[in-house]
């Protein structure tokens, strides 16, 4: 099982790469626990300055744009 996490203040950005990881899970089939970090304290604990952030498996992938859901299943397939 892949542990996703999806970190960002709730923004505009935030939100579609959330629901871009959904959408990309439910397309490969692969089972996923996904979290969305939106406490500034949390967010600062991965040292992470600029957001949008995707981790998977807690390595950061993509930080400070939108991954769209074919890139996201990419990197959930690799």
């Amino acid at each position: 099982m892949k542990h996703i996490k999806v970190l960002g203040p709730g923004c505009a950005k935030c939100k579609t790469t959330y629901n871009n990881v959904l959408e990309a899970i439910k397309q490969t089939g692969i089972q996923a626990d996904v979290t969305k970090i939106e406490d500034i304290m949390e967010m600062m604990k991965y040292d992470v300055l600029t957001t949008p952030v995707l981790m998977i498996d807690e390595v950061v992938k993509v930080k400070g744009r939108v991954a769209d859901v074919h890139e996201i299943k990419q990197l959930l397939i690799a």
